[in-house]
């Protein structure tokens, strides 16, 4: 199972006519990095906000938007700071766009942190909402992950089974590789040393060890098990393994590129180039796959 680094998701609920709203994003990242906004004064526990993120999140940059609406009561009062920053906002913008402002102010009223809480803290039940939609916007937002890991694990089997197929068949040529080989040598001993003498048991001793230096058994046996590897831990239902499938590819690059180093036949490098092809797609999908 494989998990998109990118998803979304939302909770709400209800607290004596106020609606508490998480709303939680999230994008590629290497690490973990949270930006946090509330319209509330959370004090020691948007830490244990964010260790919730990060538990359930495991990895990435994460936006957490906590969002109050409140209902019209005494204890409710407006940040009319944050009213005049959106309204300059709004209104420069308009003029620039040549739009029309209409009712503005109730514009202004639905803008976050506008509306806010008198206390200076919340109280037990209120954290208790908190942290009950927290859990629900991740649980949302792995779930939105994990749909959009379906098509990323599809796509990533395509193209590691591509590669496969384009390494079986070099086995094709491999052959006519050899034979090219030999006559190429030939050939230029032929043109440098063509008054001379050739032993031709030590030009079968010097093919032999030439022929050695290129060989891509070891290449392919290996480059086959980094694949297959691959595909296994496609399989492998846990979270948190865009790392490890980032490893994978490096160590497939790099039996790809001695491949191409060693093919020297145009058939076998035309399929060295269709495997890099592929490849760097992996490479692509691996940036987004938690």
């Amino acid at each position: 199972m494989v998990y998109s680094m990118t998803g979304y998701g939302e909770a709400s609920r209800e607290l004596d006519g106020r609606t508490f709203r998480m709303e939680i994003k999230s994008l590629n990242g290497k690490s973990t990095d949270i930006r946090f906004r509330s319209a509330l004064n959370l004090r020691d526990k948007e830490l244990s906000l964010r260790k919730m993120v990060t538990d359930m999140g495991v990895r990435g940059k994460f936006d957490v938007n906590l969002v109050l609406t409140a209902g019209a009561s005494e204890d409710n009062q407006l940040n009319l700071s944050v009213m005049d920053t959106y309204y300059k906002d709004l209104i420069k913008f308009s003029e620039l766009n040549k739009l029309p402002t209409g009712d503005i102010l109730q514009t202004l009223i639905r803008l976050p942190n506008v509306v806010q809480l008198a206390e200076d803290a919340i109280n037990d039940d209120e954290w208790q909402i908190i942290e009950a939609i927290t859990k629900d916007a991740m649980t949302k937002l792995n779930d939105f992950r994990r749909t959009e890991g379906q098509s990323i694990a599809a796509d990533l089997k395509e193209r590691v089974t591509n590669i496969m197929s384009a390494l079986g068949e070099m086995d094709t040529y491999d052959q006519a590789r050899v034979d090219n080989i030999k006559e190429r040598i030939r050939k230029n001993l032929n043109q440098h040393f063509a008054d001379e003498s050739i032993d031709e048991n030590r030009f079968e001793q010097e093919i032999i060890f030439y022929l050695e230096k290129l060989d891509v058994n070891e290449e392919k046996v290996r480059l086959t098990q980094h694949c297959d590897f691959f595909l296994k831990e496609l399989l492998t239902d846990q979270m948190g393994k865009g790392r490890k499938l980032n490893f994978i590819s490096q160590e497939m690059g790099r039996e790809i590129n001695t491949l191409g180093a060693k093919a020297q036949q145009s058939d076998m490098q035309k399929l060295v180039v269709r495997m890099k092809d592929e490849l760097e797609k992996v490479k692509e999908q691996v940036l987004n796959t938690l």
